[in-house]
């Protein structure tokens, strides 16, 4: 039993092969508008849930800082609804954490957009335990599927970082 947990540990931190990073990258190119190299996705943990961030590589782009406000708005209004079918396209349905967040009902995770200098935001908060977990499991998916393109954030304050 063990031996399973560290195994589950250990993958969860470990980028996806390259074959699923071209496949994710690919799929992920026709749901977002911004351009994956021009851009990082940052993905802080909280005890409440998680902070989702996408900025800019260059802070004087406002052509992908306009897309990347223009998709994170669009698509924190869609999880509101419990609509995930965004991340569906490009991870798939068996996406880690994401039966549960779709199982959510309304109101059980606070889902909230922002604007940020270089990009935007979506920040998810809960208070039941069975949805952090899945916030985080999903958080985790993220990174290891989007491995070229993202990175774990730290200990999250008011400001973002890089």
């Amino acid at each position: 039993m063990g031996l399973f947990f560290i195994t589950t540990l250990t993958y969860s931190q470990e980028p996806a092969d390259e074959k699923r990073l071209d496949e994710v990258a690919e799929r992920g190119a026709h749901v977002m508008p911004f351009d994956l190299e021009k851009t990082l996705h940052i993905f802080s943990k909280t005890n409440d849930g998680g902070i989702q961030q996408v900025i800019v590589k260059n802070k004087s782009d406002t052509e992908q800082i306009n897309l990347i406000r223009s998709h994170l708005s669009k698509i924190a209004a869609e999880f509101k609804q419990s609509n995930f079918s965004n991340p569906e396209k490009i991870h798939g349905k068996n996406m880690p954490g994401l039966a549960d967040l779709k199982a959510a009902n309304d109101g059980q995770i606070k889902i909230s957009y922002k604007e940020l200098p270089d990009g935007a935001e979506i920040t998810y908060a809960t208070e039941i335990q069975k949805l952090k977990s899945a916030i985080h499991q999903w958080f985790d998916a993220q990174l290891s599927d989007h491995a070229r393109h993202a990175v774990p954030g730290h200990e999250h304050n008011s400001e973002h970082h890089h």
